[in-house]
């Protein structure tokens, strides 16, 4: 067990922590019996209570169970930040199914692989989102879709900016298929007993892998319930704890973070549906939000607003998170600003968020944190697997309460994803760092060949097969370029066919590209070359391509 990091470890916590042996449903359905008064979730400043969030979730429940959900059958949910999310997400686990999170930002042609690859037959959907979700009813074997207005639960005033999603008024539906959100609740279906456990299917979160198309991590609510626990006393949370929840819940960090966590504590949720500095600057002054967990792009965004002045933000009392270091200019102005350090973290999909976490009284900068508790984390050589000692670059592998379980329909995958050691069965993260003599560890490089675009990882062979659908690419290449602002960005080196010379333009491709996948893999540089460098076994040499490119920039 690597016990390094015990010398700094928080002194009002236990290094261990046993966990409840429910499902995370149960979570909620003990905050309501315990807080049904206490709101759970504000929205564009409408409130939830507990009691409510509750009765609305068993309501969808039982639609589920009425449309023959099944235990350990599958549910997509596909929508942004909002109260539905939540209300879909508990009502999933409530119907003893798990949860398949989507990003709202894939399309048509990824949405068929997460239906094919999980045989979901029914999706909560926001109504944004229908058309791109709803003529898979026809193509693929969806039954049901749930159709969600956010307008629905912005039930009063605001003088808040509202996104156009969240603005927009609930449309008639009229596709066989097609339910509406409103409805389903109003009707009020009773669901039947609940008998998931801690080992039974709750979330499997994709997690796209090397082999061209998103990979789902199984998890169990033992490893959903640990990180939401973990991240519950890591930083001191309680029912009075108000939480800024504008981290994406389909990712596992916003998931657990501004979701799971706060409603196993009893928290209360300020959830935003699209990011907007000024409006968080609002909701944290007029809620007297305490905490706030983010992506270091959004913390910089929110830092360089000129009118930040002019909220007072004091209620802070915790904001952290990762997807990339933090810049040590920004830290110092938060510091300078708000008395708090950024407190970063480490985790993937695969590990449903942290593993390791800065402690709030001793952080380091650009540091990825200790491992959390009971979680054994190592650095090993990654040719001979070899255990490392400090200052040594190496691989970080896990073992803990949290880590999947392997991947979906995947078992050579999961088997090549796992080592054994001290006979425990430690996921290689793929992830390159080092840890010093405190037992902080710190990130190098990625094992992977992996884009992290302001937090969003792109693999670039997804992307690449879905380029080859583009009847003008004959060969295409993704490489990260460098970026400015989101550190790296999305290149796309293109050989076009003989007829598509001179007739398509770069423009053109990234075009097609906006339409047939999500924003953020979209290539925002694209190249035509006359050939890609190959190997003599005819594979394409991308790291010559990469190097020449950050070289360029150099």
């Amino acid at each position: 067990m690597f016990t390094r990091h015990h010398g700094i470890w928080p002194q009002s916590l236990p290094k261990t922590m046993t966990l409840p042996k429910t499902s995370v449903y149960t979570n909620l359905a003990i905050s309501a019996e315990r807080y049904p008064d206490h709101t759970a979730i504000i929205y564009y400043d409408t409130r939830i209570t507990y009691r409510e969030l509750f009765a609305e979730v068993e309501a969808l429940a039982g639609y589920l169970h009425e449309k023959g959900v099944k235990k350990g059958d599958r549910v997509l949910l596909y929508m942004q930040n909002s109260p539905q999310y939540v209300i879909g997400y508990y009502a999933i686990l409530r119907a003893n199914a798990a949860v398949i999170p989507v990003n709202p930002m894939n399309r048509s042609a990824e949405l068929e692989h997460y239906i094919s690859d999980t045989d979901s037959r029914v999706c909560l959907a926001g109504q944004e989102l229908t058309g791109f979700i709803a003529p898979l009813l026809e193509t693929t074997h969806l039954e049901h879709i749930v159709v969600a207005a956010y307008s629905s639960y912005v039930r009063g005033e605001t003088d808040l900016s509202l996104p156009a999603e969240v603005s927009a008024p609930a449309a008639p539906l009229s596709t066989p298929g097609l339910d509406s959100w409103d409805e389903v609740i109003k009707a009020g279906r009773v669901p039947g007993e609940h008998t998931a456990g801690p080992d039974d299917l709750a979330v499997i979160p994709y997690s796209s892998g090397t082999t061209g198309a998103p990979k789902g991590c199984i998890h169990t609510h033992r490893s959903v319930m640990a990180t939401a626990v973990h991240r519950a006393f890591w930083n001191l949370s309680t029912a009075d704890t108000v939480q800024l929840s504008t981290l994406p819940f389909f990712h596992v960090t916003g998931m657990t973070g501004s979701m799971n966590s706060p409603i196993y504590s009893g928290s209360t949720s300020v959830i935003m549906t699209r990011w907007d500095r000024t409006t968080a600057s609002k909701l944290i002054e007029r809620y007297k939000v305490t905490g706030w967990t983010n992506i270091v792009t959004m913390a910089v965004d929110f830092l360089s607003n000129p009118d930040l002045d002019k909220f007072d933000i004091s209620s802070l009392n915790t904001i952290g998170g990762g997807g990339a270091a933090m810049p040590e200019a920004i830290a110092a102005k938060l510091k300078k600003l708000t008395g708090l350090d950024y407190i970063e973290g480490y985790g993937l999909s695969e590990t449903m968020a942290a593993t390791h976490i800065n402690p709030t009284e001793a952080p380091k900068a650009q540091c990825l944190g200790i491992p959390v508790f009971d979680v054994d984390s190592r650095i090993v050589d990654v040719e001979t697997l070899k255990e490392l000692g400090p200052g040594e670059v190496g691989e970080i592998v896990s073992n803990g309460p949290q880590v999947t379980q392997g991947y979906w329909n995947r078992p050579m995958e999961t088997e090549a994803a796992f080592i054994e050691l001290d006979g425990k069965r430690f996921f290689r993260t793929g992830d390159l760092a080092y840890y010093d003599e405190e037992g902080y560890f710190f990130m190098v490089d990625r094992l992977k060949r992996m884009i992290n675009a302001s937090g969003f990882k792109v693999w670039p062979s997804e992307v690449e097969s879905l380029m080859y659908r583009h009847p003008a690419i004959h060969e295409c290449c993704i490489i990260s370029a460098p970026h400015e602002k989101r550190g790296e960005t999305v290149k796309a080196c293109v050989v076009l066919g003989p007829d598509a010379e001179g007739t398509v333009s770069e423009a053109d491709i990234i075009a097609w590209c906006k339409n047939e996948m999500s924003a953020y893999k979209v290539p925002e540089i694209v190249e035509f070359v006359a050939e890609l460098p190959k190997s003599p076994t005819g594979k394409v040499m991308w790291r010559a391509l990469q190097e020449q490119e950050w070289a360029a920039e150099a």
